[in-house]
């Protein structure tokens, strides 16, 4: 099977569209990737230290439960690093497929570590 790239295509090449970088999307990428392992990162933390605890409660917003500060720190995370990532490779080309994996990888990470069956097994005694 040969790879064809997009002038090749037929149904491309009359559309004539201008070549873009693929860096913005990249960074929206690996900024959700880093979210969620954020999340993740947080939740676990914070079933292992009642010191982790204390530190996340004055960061949510009053009346959303235990989730409020992990949250509120994750947001933080992924708009920081989205604009970080956004001022680096705003018109700058990167392997794409490799930052697709590398989120990947911190999403499901961070999915994973906001399971209580993973969670728990660090819990505090």
């Amino acid at each position: 099977m040969s790879t064809k790239t997009a002038s090749e295509l037929a149904e491309l090449a009359g559309l004539d569209l201008p070549a873009r970088p693929d860096g913005p999307g990249a960074a929206f990428m690996l900024s959700a990737g880093i979210g969620c392992f954020v999340m993740g990162l947080f939740t676990t933390l914070d079933e292992a230290s009642k010191a982790v605890d204390a530190f996340l409660a004055p960061w949510g917003p009053g009346g959303v439960g235990p989730l409020g500060g992990k949250v509120g720190l994750a947001v933080i995370a992924y708009v920081v690093s989205l604009a970080v990532l956004l001022a680096v490779w705003w018109k700058k080309d990167v392997n794409i497929k490799r930052w697709f994996w590398v989120s990947l990888v911190l999403g499901c990470l961070g999915v994973l570590m906001t399971f209580p069956l993973f969670f728990q097994i660090f819990a505090a005694e």
